[in-house]
């Protein structure tokens, strides 16, 4: 991912954050037609100091016999986004520009089809997206269960890299980041809201 310098964020923890944030990802492997992508909710975590990634895909989805076969796979996780209008800026002879923060973790896969691991699994993503359906979940029958989860094939991505940049207007001057901030946080959309919030949780627009 191009990522200018301004642009870039290091710090490993604010990259989990955001991943765990924005959990609803894109999942692309090679494949010997070419890349094949799959949208899913993952779950990123740290296990002594190594992020790891793990989901689950339809058996169905012909996507995890290639997770483990491709030397990596790309797992992209997106926040909010926005329109940057020119009439925010202070110099006349500008352009329009859109904001955006990105994570990208490269690594390479293994699935797992084991009952019990997709069974824990399971509980923790139910734990994460839905704690009500805790108790519903081992209130259904053994067999209807077992029959959800022989359906699905889990898989996990040690990341052995990661990308992570946060196009904010960084570049742009206090007052001008100021102007956008303002703009963003009178829109009805909330996701360009957000993108507003991720700007001053950055510290940007501050004088």
């Amino acid at each position: 991912m191009y990522i200018p310098e301004f642009n870039r964020v290091e710090d490993r923890a604010v990259a989990l954050a955001f991943m765990q944030a924005n959990p609803f990802a894109l999942l692309i492997s090679t494949t010997e037609e070419g890349p094949f992508a799959t949208h899913l909710p993952i779950l990123a975590h740290e296990v002594d100091g190594q992020l790891q990634l793990r989901g689950h895909v339809a058996k169905a989805n012909p996507h995890w016999k290639s997770i483990s076969q491709a030397q990596e796979s790309l797992v992209i996780f997106h926040g909010p986004h926005a329109y940057i209008s020119p009439r925010l800026y202070e110099i006349h002879e500008s352009v329009p520009t859109w904001n955006y923060a990105a994570v990208h973790v490269y690594g390479p896969g293994t699935v797992f089809r084991e009952k019990d691991r997709l069974n824990e699994f399971l509980q923790g993503l139910i734990a994460q997206f839905d704690s009500s359906y805790a108790a519903q979940w081992p209130s259904l029958s053994d067999q209807y269960r077992s029959r959800m989860v022989q359906h699905i094939v889990g898989f996990e991505i040690k990341a052995t890299r990661v990308e992570t940049k946060f196009k904010l207007s960084q570049n742009r001057t206090k007052a001008e980041q100021g102007n956008i901030i303002t703009a963003l946080e009178s829109s009805s959309d909330s996701a360009v809201v957000a993108v507003a919030t991720l700007m001053k949780d950055r510290g940007l627009g501050s004088r």
